[in-house]
């Protein structure tokens, strides 16, 4: 009985946040290899335990950051939201191959479709990492709560692709086609620091943009952290974000043509793009 495991994807947010209203990530960025190959054979023993023969499935677990535990949160023995999810973060068409199975095929007689010459049966590599983040619409709802609960309030998603977690994280963000659509929100700059804090603390359809506010007024990741209980790594990838924004700001008022004139700008510049900074964000730092 063979097994693939085709893509691990971590939510962004602690327990309590429906997955589908939660930003994930493929592949997993906080898991130790020891911790990542736990679960892998602990997946295979609750497909195989469940008596799933033929076809995809999906498993969600919990590991507690302090002692490492390992909980079970649910089992889907079929093609869902996340089994889409993982189908286009690596390419590997999981109900087309699940199908396949399902008439009598084995993995190792059908090809992989991007190489065209390994079989199906060889688990996908990336060399890139997939952003995906819910998109809300509580501005069409004004009485609607925009707390998020284990309850899913999200109407769709976008997905973004990049060479980190930074770069696709905001190239996400410039996806939603909604305000704000880059990690300024004007609205939370007069807001006090408490009040920051207790949205940070309380999931909800903003808290990113309540934590970049919270970087730029040098709240520390960690404090963050411990208020949201996102993973700190996490923060930390957002913390550099908002670095290199205040390093950009000295740079206020200079245009595309001054970037020959100063290295330092044109090296900060390069950066910020690679990081996946958009034009608008850009022009939002440099007034």
């Amino acid at each position: 009985d063979n097994v693939v495991i085709i893509c691990s994807i971590e939510n962004f947010d602690p327990m309590g946040v429906h997955t589908g209203d939660s930003i994930t990530v493929a592949p997993a960025q906080t898991l130790t290899d020891k911790e990542y190959q736990i679960l892998r054979t602990a997946a295979q023993k609750i497909i195989r335990e469940i008596g799933v023969e033929t076809g995809g499935s999906n498993i969600q677990f919990a590991v507690n950051p302090k002692n490492g535990k390992v909980y079970v949160i649910e089992m889907n023995p079929r093609v869902s939201r996340s089994s889409a999810l993982a189908s286009k973060a690596t390419g590997f068409p999981i109900a087309k191959i699940a199908a396949k199975l399902a008439v009598g095929y084995t993995l190792d007689e059908l090809p992989n479709d991007i190489t065209k010459k390994t079989p199906a049966s060889f688990e996908p590599a990336i060399d890139y990492v997939v952003v995906k983040f819910p998109r809300f619409a509580f501005e069409k709802f004004p009485k609607a709560d925009n707390v998020l609960t284990t309850t899913m309030k999200s109407v769709g998603e976008v997905m973004a692709i990049g060479r980190t977690f930074k770069e696709a994280f905001l190239k996400a963000i410039a996806s939603l086609e909604m305000k704000p659509d880059t990690p300024i929100f004007e609205k939370l700059k007069s807001l006090p620091i408490e009040e920051i804090k207790r949205k940070i603390a309380i999931p909800n359809s903003l808290r990113v943009w309540y934590i970049f506010e919270a970087l730029r007024r040098n709240i520390s990741p960690k404090e963050i952290s411990e208020l949201s209980k996102i993973d700190i790594w996490f923060i930390y990838q957002l913390y550099q974000v908002i670095l290199l924004e205040k390093e950009l700001e000295k740079y206020k008022g200079k245009f595309l043509e001054d970037l020959e004139k100063d290295e330092k700008f044109a090296k900060l510049f390069k950066l910020a793009k690679t990081w996946g900074f958009s034009d608008k964000y850009l022009a939002q730092i440099l007034s």
